[in-house]
């Protein structure tokens, strides 16, 4: 019984977790139902490498240190709970089991009451990064019980990320689900920057005509500015990669059509339950969705008249204002998904804290971005700061771009080229700095078909009218 750890699910993912953790002088027993995919793991990545192949659960408990640790890595969903129950039965008091994969986070907290009343420990973390990630650093957001994390830490936080400052991109979450209710968001963040991103080329590229060469360019040349991230950086490089079969850019041969996993959907269902505005995630994800539509597109374009998309004023106007509305949305995306897990953690109880968070998203995290270390400043200066908006430097952010922000989302509008992400972006920005909304009119209108009452600006009380 000599191995720190044991690692369920030897796909990409587990198994790059497993060599992870070997590197930084732990050492691991991996499992995997999959007897044909364990060994070629074991005699091909692993091999040489300090990682121990057990061939049942009963092999794997038998060569773990106690309380033994392990990591399960399968699909979220059903196969969790089935990897739960398969190893459970070979578990002794004070195990921890660790759900390492992308599960929602109610499912993470019935699935820890169910373990803690049998005697046993569970962690979900969220873990982010991607296959590289897992090998060479990921950020982890670790939830559930405490004496779990604590028996846990030396472990991740030698395989995590580790920011420009020498800190591990890892951090205590809370209790229950919030390492996964955090991932879930980190996830949302991601789909509305990539939309962002995705919306500032098309208005590039239809708009004026920009090539994905000029736009690779454009990209790399704004990853060394304020702009400066993982998805800007990937981005300048698949718009650099050329399809070997057609000799053209491979971004221009792919079909526009996504697919959804879920976690975006996820974020907007909750930020809904919870009461969270969160307009550019969900734009995000209704234009996944509308993506989806693609026959339907393709009609629709031969039958709905609309602008021409050239755009015929200033060129470097349009690129300046596109950087800086791609930077003011950024800023307006990160305020709404941090506001969504100040709700969330007042809602489940969690003791989230932002600026935590913000430190271990810095590295390793598929949103990295060098954003991350003026939104953790924001919170040492203010840590009950309730929206990112208020923060003076971020004030000061917005103001110097608005005018080219709104530029950008008339011009789009014009050219009648769809930008839901970030006019989403704008129009938050607009109702969140406006001392009057027209709910005023809704509330009236609800009262005079349901009978719903209102409340009046001029006296306290609850009044209802007979329209």
């Amino acid at each position: 019984m000599d191995c720190d750890i044991g690692v369920v699910g030897l796909g990409v993912m587990g198994g790059n977790l497993a060599l992870n953790m070997e590197r930084n002088g732990f050492r691991v027993a991996g499992y995997d139902l999959d007897v044909a995919k364990a060994k070629a793991f074991l005699s091909g990545p692993a091999a040489g490498r300090n990682v121990e192949l057990a061939g049942s659960p009963e092999a794997l408990m038998a060569v773990l240190k106690k309380p033994r640790r392990i990591l399960m890595m399968v699909p979220a969903g059903t196969a969790v709970d089935s990897a739960i129950a398969h190893l459970k039965a070979h578990l002794e008091a004070g195990d921890i089991l660790i759900d390492g994969g992308n599960s929602f986070f109610l499912d993470t907290e019935r699935r820890g009451k169910q373990l803690a009343a049998e005697g046993f420990q569970y962690v979900g973390t969220g873990v982010s990064g991607g296959e590289q990630g897992a090998l060479l650093g990921p950020s982890i957001m670790p939830g559930g019980q405490r004496d779990a994390w604590e028996a846990l830490a030396p472990i991740l936080r030698a395989i995590a990320a580790k920011a420009e400052d020498g800190e591990p991109c890892v951090e205590y979450m809370g209790p229950g689900g919030a390492g996964h209710f955090v991932k879930m968001v980190h996830n949302g963040i991601e789909y509305g920057d990539m939309q962002l991103i995705a919306e500032t080329y098309d208005v590039l590229s239809r708009g004026l005509g920009m090539t994905a060469g000029d736009l690779h360019a454009l990209f790399a040349a704004w990853n060394q500015q304020e702009l400066k991230s993982y998805l800007i950086e990937i981005t300048a490089a698949v718009l650099a990669r050329i399809d070997p079969d057609t000799g053209r850019p491979l971004v221009d041969v792919i079909l526009d059509e996504a697919q959804q996993k879920g976690t975006g959907k996820w974020t907007s269902q909750n930020a809904l339950d919870i009461g969270a505005p969160i307009p550019t995630i969900n734009a995000a994800v209704e234009s996944r969705i509308i993506s989806a539509l693609k026959p339907q597109r393709v009609t629709a374009s031969r039958l709905l008249p609309g602008p021409a998309p050239m755009y015929a004023g200033n060129r470097q106007r349009l690129i300046d204002a596109a950087c800086s509305a791609l930077y003011a949305s950024k800023i307006t995306s990160y305020a709404q998904g941090l506001g969504l897990l100040r709700l969330a953690s007042e809602e489940y109880s969690y003791g989230l804290r932002p600026g935590d968070i913000a430190k271990i998203w810095r590295a390793g995290c598929i949103i990295r971005a060098s954003l991350l270390g003026d939104i953790m400043a924001a919170f040492r200066r203010d840590p009950a700061l309730v929206n990112l908006l208020l923060d003076e430097a971020f004030r000061d952010a917005i103001a110097q771009r608005q005018e080219a922000w709104r530029f950008f989302v008339q011009t789009a509008i014009g050219l009648g080229i769809p930008v839901l992400a970030t006019s989403a972006s704008l129009a938050y920005f607009d109702a969140y700095r406006s001392e009057r909304l027209p709910a005023n009119l809704t509330q009236a209108q609800r009262d005079y078909f349901g009978a719903h009452t209102y409340r009046r600006v001029d006296k306290p009380g609850v009044f209802h009218t007979e329209w």
